[in-house]
């Protein structure tokens, strides 16, 4: 699973706690909680380097999302995961800043309509939160439900890409859009 053996990490403050940023040759790896469930992305050796350009650049990318200037990150980023698992990921880097789709839609939209549950597993093994946005997933009523990061911190980044209140209501329009 794990391609490289060591990933460069630093860690960053931000609004939401502090942030563990890893990259490998390929690319940004992880993106972890201050909190963060031990085993939840699997870890090759780290090496502080905060000097890794994708390090660096990925720091500033997040700095302009926090300040409500940046929509869409350009990172390089370097999944490790099964297949599944990738092709869920990828397919959360499709959902636009601000908008949220359920685990259905995703599940639809990978071409397995009924792996609602294993899209939601998936999900919550994403190892590069915010920007593979796991965060803009929500239940199919409109929910919030789990979020690595928590359910406060999940509700805080809804709210920071305009998203004030999360429920059936405020989430349907964008649930359905892409079904559509």
């Amino acid at each position: 699973m794990i391609r490289d053996t060591t990933y460069a990490f630093m860690s960053m403050p931000s609004p939401v706690g502090r942030l563990t940023l890893l990259a490998g040759t390929e690319g940004l790896t992880a993106i972890l909680w201050e909190n963060d469930k031990p085993g939840r992305v699997r870890l090759p050796t780290l090496v502080p380097n905060p000097d890794h350009p994708v390090l660096v650049e990925t720091e500033k990318q997040l700095r302009a999302y926090f300040q409500g200037t940046l929509k869409t990150f350009t990172v390089p980023l370097s999944f490790a995961g099964t297949d599944f698992q990738k092709r869920v990921w990828r397919a959360l880097l499709t959902i636009p800043y601000g908008e949220m789709r359920s685990y259905s839609d995703i599940a639809r939209q990978i071409g397995h309509p009924t792996a609602v549950r294993a899209v939601g597993a998936a999900n919550g093994r994403n190892p590069i939160s915010i920007i593979a946005p796991c965060h803009r997933v929500v239940g199919m009523n409109g929910a919030l439900t789990g979020f690595a990061g928590g359910l406060a911190i999940k509700q805080q980044l809804l709210s920071l890409e305009g998203r004030r209140s999360v429920g059936r209501e405020a989430a349907m329009g964008d649930l359905f859009a892409a079904a559509g």
